[in-house]
């Protein structure tokens, strides 16, 4: 199963309409309430809320989302549910993959590789002379430390080598530092560090993980910003800067504002507007969008 057929049956299912199907709703504010389905009452406490897609019953205490309400009403496992609303939908689902150990294994290790990554760039920027030149690119910008840690920013060193040294002292080889986009493969096979003399973004996912780096350059080489490039965790496309940070902010507000840059979110963060995200200098897309569609009722293009 894919994040992306959850979204996409989520996004087409109108909770109100399907829980309408099974009981009489009657508007109440902003909401809906009717009598529970999952437990006898008299008086109605099943409440259905539409703007986050969600019910809860304050008799019986049952709650959770459309696949959770099927869940319940037809005594189905959540993948009987997921089919039953696609269908419903006509929305086709990826045919499910069976548990792969070895797999999710590999994502892991990914993710644990830019998260040592992560640390020692943000060493090398903070306690060494080699971050000098972008603490005062973050001087210049006005970019205060306490959001430069939050945002866990880094610096690459101007070296071919200081990096894979590091990660594989601890135990990383040079093939999964490839497969992590932290290192590339000359023709003879040998290994580079990537990211070289930039300062360092990293780029995390809803829960956090650390999938990839955005890295601008100081001095003149090019290209200025320079991405990790697809891997296993990380998909540009489909993936936005800062989500980590503002996704609880834009789900209180209703509302996302996305800019194309690194230094936009974060300069938006600290003056005060947590809920901005960074498309990373890319057309939006529509995975982008499908990250945050659910929990907004506006997309600000800034």
């Amino acid at each position: 199963m894919q994040r992306d057929d959850l979204e996409r049956v989520r996004d087409a299912t109108d909770l109100v309409e399907l829980v309408g199907s099974y009981v009489a709703l009657r508007k109440a504010g902003k909401n809906f309430k009717g009598l529970c389905p999952f437990h006898q009452e008299k008086t109605p406490s099943f409440i259905v809320f539409p703007e986050t897609q969600t019910f809860h019953c304050f008799g019986c205490g049952a709650g959770g989302d459309a696949i959770g309400f099927v869940m319940r009403a037809e005594n189905l496992s959540f993948r009987e549910a997921l089919e039953r609303l696609a269908e419903r939908a006509g929305i086709t689902l990826t045919p499910s993959r069976p548990p792969d150990p070895e797999l999710d294994a590999r994502l892991l290790r990914l993710a644990e590789l830019n998260a040592l990554a992560a640390a020692w760039f943000s060493h090398v920027l903070w306690n060494t002379a080699h971050g000098e030149p972008g603490r005062r690119l973050l001087e210049q910008r006005g970019v205060d430390r306490d959001t430069a840690e939050r945002f866990q920013l880094g610096f690459a060193p101007e070296s071919w080598d200081t990096l894979l040294g590091h990660l594989t002292r601890q135990g990383a080889t040079p093939d999964e530092l490839v497969e992590a986009g932290l290192a590339g493969r000359r023709d003879d096979g040998s290994v580079y560090d990537r990211f070289r003399y930039r300062l360092m973004f990293p780029i995390r996912d809803r829960d956090g993980r650390v999938i990839g780096f955005g890295a601008r350059a100081l001095g003149d080489a090019q290209p200025k910003y320079l991405n990790s490039p697809q891997t296993p965790l990380f998909d540009k496309s489909a993936s936005l800067y800062a989500i980590d940070l503002a996704l609880e902010h834009i789900r209180r507000t209703r509302e996302v504002i996305v800019v194309e840059g690194y230094m936009d979110a974060i300069a938006a963060h600290q003056f005060g507007y947590p809920n901005v995200v960074a498309s990373m200098g890319t057309a939006l897309t529509e995975r982008q969008v499908r990250l945050v569609r659910r929990t907004v009722d506006r997309i600000v293009l800034a």
